[in-house]
């Protein structure tokens, strides 16, 4: 899905982060560069405290999620918390703009951060600003350049720099639209209980049926009560059904073999994920012992309901698989987990709130710390013994399960 198209939720569209220490002009920058106030400016040292997130579309840029976000030198015990929260950005980070005042040149923060950046391979500008307050030019490097967010001084060529390294992470990939050919019959199981959002579908469903439409395919989309008579009513075999993947139970005996089955959650962990270490983590539930903990992580903040998939499901699937007796913990929204390697399992969420590099970093987080970890259809798939099955559609994974 190309990030130049409009319209594109936030989680497709390149993040662009801007660092530096306090008041180095990081906020100016911001509004200059988006040609709106979507920082707050101010001369007392310390304004911008939370990151700041806007979702726009900048010419050249193209549809982008700008983050300002606060000092880096704040010493103080709250600063010691914006700090925290700025670092945290870095995991969501797809292209990093380092503002550096040029009164004071590059400080240790600074240098540290450029360090992170490459450290985690995120690509990076070093913006000198300010440099209507003096007539020194330091010795700029290829990814460096000098700026006055106050003149408005090569901020277009700043936009230039940015819009080469956006064009350069974008990559066409697809959620299911390469799996089809036109005239392709998908049909799309959406269940409606108390969990389902009320007027609308979630994002992926959303995102799935327009990718069908592109492909010129044909898209059905029907709750599990209706799924069985549909396909029954068709004069043509469906190519595909996808579900999601809490019905896997109830609708894996409804779809014939010959007909291909996933669910949303296993498509998003090939569109943004890693599909073949979740595939591997899936292993691990059944290699589960009494007391062993797990962390059952989602990428969004939502009201838990009384029916909670990630609080109340799973735990009761889990025990109910393994007949062990196991320990839960959770997390939600950018709190993931500083120390995966407490954990003998780690399930996640689909990750549809998530951007690619941020989903690739938790479970980077887990691979390195040598700790499985499997997404939710995946697993469900797993303990409702349709893995391989539900992998079909990915003949490529197929070996992970031998």
């Amino acid at each position: 899905m190309s990030s130049s198209l409009s319209g594109l939720p936030a989680a497709d569209r390149c993040h662009i982060s801007f660092f530096g220490c306090i008041n180095a002009g990081k906020s100016s920058l911001v509004n200059a560069i988006t040609n709106q106030k979507v920082s707050v400016v101010s001369e007392i040292k310390g304004t911008t405290t939370d990151p700041v997130r806007k979702t726009m579309e900048i010419l050249p840029l193209g549809p982008v999620v700008i983050i300002d976000t606060a000092g880096l030198d704040d010493y103080s015990e709250l600063g010691k918390l914006r700090i925290e929260k700025t670092n945290n950005i870095l995991y969501l980070t797809d292209i990093a703009i380092l503002v550096v005042d040029i009164l004071k040149g590059k400080t240790q923060e600074d240098e540290k951060l450029i360090k992170n950046f490459e450290k985690r391979n995120i690509p990076y500008i070093v913006v000198y600003n300010k440099s209507d307050l003096t007539d020194y030019v330091p010795i700029l490097k290829e990814n460096e350049i000098i700026v006055s967010s106050k003149e408005n001084k090569n901020i277009n060529e700043l936009k230039e720099k940015i819009a080469k390294l956006v064009k350069a992470q974008e990559k066409e990939k697809f959620i299911v639209k390469d799996k089809l050919k036109e005239k392709d019959i998908v049909i799309l199981c959406i269940p409606i209980d108390e969990a389902a959002p009320k007027g609308r579908l979630i994002l992926p469903q959303q995102l799935t049926v327009r990718e069908i439409l592109d492909a010129n395919a044909v898209a059905i989309c029907v709750q599990d009560t209706e799924l069985k008579s549909t396909i029954e009513s068709l004069n043509k075999k469906p190519k595909l059904v996808i579900t999601d993947s809490q019905v896997f139970e109830k609708i894996k005996n409804i779809v014939p073999n010959d007909i291909l089955l996933t669910s949303f959650s296993i498509l998003f962990a090939n569109y943004k994920g890693n599909l073949e270490e979740l595939v591997k983590g899936a292993k691990k539930i059944s290699q589960l012992k009494d007391n062993d903990t797990i962390l059952i992580s989602e990428g969004c903040t939502h009201h838990r309901q009384c029916n909670d998939i990630g609080t109340i499901k799973f735990p009761k699937w889990l025990k109910e698989f393994t007949k062990k007796e196991l320990k839960f913990e959770f997390s939600s929204g950018m709190d993931f987990t500083e120390n995966p390697e407490n954990y003998s399992l780690i399930i996640h969420c689909g990750g549809c709130m998530l951007n690619e590099r941020e989903m690739q970093n938790r479970i980077y987080a887990a691979k390195n710390a040598s700790i499985p970890i499997v997404n939710y259809g995946i697993a469900i798939a797993y303990m409702n013994g349709i893995l391989k099955r539900s992998l079909e559609i990915f003949p490529e994974f197929l070996d992970i399960l031998q």
